[in-house]
């Protein structure tokens, strides 16, 4: 056997253990199954459920794909090294070398086995103390989760947004919709915190931000999380148009309160009352099952109110002045380039995280 043939068979094993772990064979069946769902025109009768079939059939193709296409191109492969040509072998170096490399980045989706890592995530960004400049510091928070969700090729829907009186937001909610995001982006779950010299200080001097970012997971199938009605308040409230100008005069905006914990959460996308109402519950589901984890509670009435904020050590620092560096707490990773990582490019933050976790 030759030393191309022996890269190629080991390139198999590792692709048929990955496909075995990943459960292809089920996924694609699964693919098949929706395909001929959403080919029926009767599943329009009912919008909604054929919206929600339509994303999962895009996220469960968007997840196969690639697998389906490294297998064919292993095989093309195969028939070219079979051909025992000694002029193919520097371009057959190269393609095997490629196929090396892809089946290594797709191996990285062995490491979402939560019960919610293929999910979509809700991220909310919430300014700290600090006034204009902790509001400019989510802001600037906002933009980089936004453009790594665009380099991501992910959809990223506004969902609530409350602008800072002279710069920046006070909050921000966005809904991530693409193959693991939830899994992506959990690690980003806590305090940010900036050290800069502000540019709304006259005397330019050096000032420290913080930024509480929440990640939760959409969480698809509402029997995940039992929620009692007499354990909610809600509360309608007249929708403020973009900019906050109050345009829409009718009742649509929504506020539910989970009592036992004192959660609250409020829509108020310019959408119907029924659908605000549907995304808050959507979010205040993923809100609790987030506070479930982090205080390792049985259920959702063991929850105990008040330790759901977070605001406490920060997970990661990022420092503009006297020197330039962002670093993780938790995994002491370190990126000199901090104008990249604001930029959205912090994907070796998630991948110490997630190689650290698994």
């Amino acid at each position: 056997m030759t030393e191309l043939q022996k890269r190629l068979s080991n390139l198999r094993d590792e692709l048929n253990s990955s496909w075995a772990k990943l459960k292809i064979d089920d996924k694609l069946a699964g693919l098949e199954q929706l395909e001929t769902e959403v080919a029926e025109p009767e599943i329009w009768l009912n919008p909604e459920h054929a919206r929600t079939a339509n994303e999962r059939l895009a996220r469960l193709s968007d997840e196969i794909q690639p697998w389906k296409l490294l297998k064919v191109q292993l095989d093309d492969l195969g028939e070219l090294i079979a051909l025992d040509d000694a002029s193919l072998n520097q371009e057959l170096e190269e393609q095997i070398a490629t196929l090396e490399s892809n089946l290594t980045d797709l191996k990285k989706a062995l490491r979402f086995t939560g019960k919610f890592d293929k999910n979509g995530a809700i991220i909310r960004i919430t300014s700290g103390v600090g006034g204009t400049e902790a509001m400019d510091w989510a802001s600037m928070l906002e933009r980089m989760y936004l453009r790594w969700a665009e380099r991501k090729k992910f959809k990223a829907t506004c969902l609530e947004r409350s602008a800072g009186e002279e710069a920046g937001i006070k909050t921000a909610v966005y809904e991530i919709s693409g193959t693991n995001a939830y899994g992506l982006l959990k690690s980003e779950h806590g305090v940010h915190r900036l050290v800069r010299l502000s540019p709304f200080n006259a005397d330019n001097l050096r000032q420290t931000s913080f930024a509480l970012v929440e990640i939760l997971p959409i969480i698809e199938n509402n029997d995940e999380i039992k929620i009692d009605d007499k354990d909610l308040r809600i509360d309608v409230y007249h929708s403020g148009g973009h900019g906050g100008q109050s345009v829409n005069t009718t009742n649509s905006a929504v506020r539910i309160t989970h009592l036992p914990t004192n959660t609250v959460v409020a829509i108020q996308n310019e959408r119907s009352q029924l659908q605000n109402k549907e995304k808050a519950m959507e979010i205040l589901r993923g809100k609790l099952l987030q506070m479930q984890q982090e205080q390792h509670a049985e259920s959702i009435d063991k929850l105990r109110a008040g330790e759901s904020a977070k605001w406490g050590q920060q997970i990661r620092n990022y420092v503009l002045q006297p020197y330039k560096l962002v670093k993780d707490t938790r995994t002491k990773h370190e990126n000199k380039d901090p104008d990249a990582v604001l930029d959205g490019k912090f994907d070796d933050f998630i991948d110490t995280y997630l190689d650290l976790q698994s």
